[in-house]
């Protein structure tokens, strides 16, 4: 596991994400996952250590065990992201295609649900994709649309790039139509658990003509420690059918017009 069909070194969050699944329920020790990943116990150390600062593990002696349960203010890893309510994801990514036309300027935020609709962008022709998302620029690289990444700090949590670095580009682009998610999401607005990150999601509110939040419903009444954005910088919000009806009525009092998959 420790490098690709093309014998690529993994990045430290690609080791993390399959850390955790060898870890699975129980206590696995350091040799065991140093041969399950193919790489130096010095190596798992490491990225244990990362994993244990986030609250995604706990050290024991000689090895570590998941931590789970009522952990629900750690942000999940980006892999783990892929795989919550996929099926969901996928109905809102098609939902939020629909808003978009041949030839607009879009941009495509970071996260598991936005990139759901990058993947889907292959139907639609001229585009102009502007991202903070590795992931989804990988997914564009070799599509016809013009693609501009945005520049910043890489984080390798969500495998994006953010912080007052992205201020050069961001400044000078204007927007079309610009596509967010979310880690958490209440009355007060989005909000996500990096400064950096909430602070290149309010320069992109700032820039573009209209926003659009893709959220499953698992997000609602969940607070982080950044906020990102109010409600009242979003247009539209797409969602699934288990929105609560308080945020019905929260989100029509806005003005934002509900986009249910």
């Amino acid at each position: 596991m420790g490098s690709n069909g093309n014998n690529r070194k993994l990045l430290s969050p690609e080791r993390e994400d399959l850390i955790l699944a060898a870890l699975g329920d129980g206590v696995r020790t350091i040799a065991e996952l140093a041969g399950a990943l193919q790489v130096s116990e010095a190596t798992v150390r490491r990225d244990l250590h990362s994993l244990e600062n986030r609250g995604a593990v706990q050290r024991v002696h000689g090895g570590a065990i998941r931590v789970g349960g009522d952990d629900e203010k750690r942000e999940p890893l980006f892999h783990e992201k892929t795989t919550l309510r996929a099926a969901e994801k996928e109905r809102i990514a098609e939902a939020a295609l629909a808003l978009i036309e041949d030839g607009d300027s879009i941009y495509l935020d970071g996260g598991s649900t936005v990139l759901a609709l990058a993947r889907k962008l292959g139907s639609r022709r001229n585009l102009t994709v502007v991202t903070n998302s590795l992931m989804a620029a990988a997914e564009l690289m070799e599509s016809r649309h013009r693609l501009i990444l945005l520049g910043g700090e890489f984080r390798p949590l969500s495998r994006t790039l953010v912080g007052p670095l992205t201020t050069p580009i961001g400044e000078a682009l204007h927007i079309g139509k610009a596509f967010f998610g979310t880690i958490g999401f209440t009355a007060a607005g989005v909000s996500t658990t990096d400064p950096g990150e909430a602070f290149t999601k309010k320069l992109i509110l700032g820039r573009a003509g209209m926003s659009v939040l893709l959220a499953d419903s698992g997000k609602f009444g969940r607070a982080s420690l950044v906020n990102a954005g109010t409600l009242d910088d979003f247009r539209f919000v797409v969602t699934d059918s288990g929105i609560p009806p308080e945020f019905m009525k929260i989100l029509k009092k806005h003005n934002i017009e509900i986009i249910q998959a």
